[in-house]
């Protein structure tokens, strides 16, 4: 499968996500975990990569059947919302 760079950036920047699941990827570009495991060891540098597959090895929150949560935030609670291009006040 020929990625465009712009696919290839934002699969890096999902799998870098700690609270993206490999799932969330594969739902939206096709990929298992193993290629996108392929693609980051293709396109990081070898200690990034390490680097990654260490924060991401038995992680629960990058496999969907491991979280304990069926629905989580993906954002700080403390963040502001953002709603039509304007942040609210609380």
């Amino acid at each position: 499968m020929i990625l465009e760079p712009q696919h290839i950036d934002r699969i890096i920047e999902m799998a870098w996500e700690d609270r993206t699941p490999f799932e969330a990827i594969t739902f939206q570009f096709g990929l298992s975990e193993q290629e996108v495991i392929h693609v980051m060891r293709r396109e990081l540098k070898e200690s990034s990569f390490k680097l990654w597959r260490k924060r991401v090895q038995g992680r629960k929150t990058k496999h969907k059947k491991l979280r304990v949560f069926e629905k989580g935030r993906f954002k700080c609670s403390r963040q502001k919302q953002i709603t039509h291009n304007t942040i609210s006040k609380r």
